[in-house]
């Protein structure tokens, strides 16, 4: 139970950290953080989440990390199911504090701000289509996992591995946030959709495809490169 409560707690900060930073102050008028500052909060979220309870849970704080992981061998698949729920529990809970503090703005409106939901097509803060928007999520998935599994790797530079997960998160945020707002989390999708409603639930489908298809795209690449480190 600790570590389900970890991942529960920690997918809550991520959640509550990178999709804040987005509603909250991203798009502040005279201090707005834009796509950079965000993209360093969801890099940060992780970072710190990994030194505080990597030790105790292994700070997935996502279902396609947990998924990716089995898939390449990292993790075992009796504990999935638990771990997913605990992801999604803590990433809904956060959307609902996310809420309650948006709501003290006068006029605040979650479906017409989007509530840093992802989304395609009219819905991509860019204006991106559908197969853009699944082979992005795809691809910095697949990539999210080669450095997750090479920077843990048994092989790999001691104590690193928060910084260069953290920072590759911040990556992918900074390529990929002008086209679906950045998911390859889809318990991070799924705590901010359910309080749009509408658009973001229906959409929120692919934001658990293609994360889970590229996290095991990722593995599978990964145990390619990587044979006889950790299995």
């Amino acid at each position: 139970m600790q570590k389900y409560l970890a991942e529960c707690i920690g997918t809550f900060w991520l959640v509550l950290g990178g999709c804040g930073s987005a509603v909250l102050a991203a798009a502040f008028p005279e201090v707005g953080i834009g796509l950079v500052g965000v993209s360093f909060a969801f890099g940060l979220t992780v970072l710190t989440m990994a030194f505080a309870i990597g030790h105790i849970s292994g700070c997935h704080l996502n279902p396609a990390v947990s998924v990716g992981l089995w898939a390449g061998g990292r993790f075992p698949a009796n504990q999935l199911l638990p771990y997913i729920v605990a992801q999604v529990v803590g990433a809904v809970i956060a959307g609902a504090v996310l809420y309650v503090i948006a709501s003290g703005q006068a006029g605040f409106d979650a479906a017409a701000s989007g509530f840093a939901s992802n989304g395609y097509g009219e819905h991509s803060p860019g204006g991106y289509g559908f197969t853009a928007a699944l082979v992005c999520e795809v691809v910095m998935t697949a990539m999210f996992l080669v450095v997750i599994l090479g920077a843990t790797d048994s092989r790999a530079p001691a104590g690193f591995a928060p910084i260069a997960i953290g920072l590759c998160l911040t990556l992918i945020h900074l390529i990929s946030i002008p086209v679906t707002n950045t998911s390859v989390n889809p318990a991070r999708s799924t705590g901010v959709a359910l309080f749009v409603g509408d658009w973001a639930v229906a959409q929120l489908w692919l934001f658990w495809l293609a994360p889970i298809v590229g996290a095991v795209i990722g593995a599978v690449l990964y145990k390619a490169i990587g044979s006889g480190g950790d299995e």
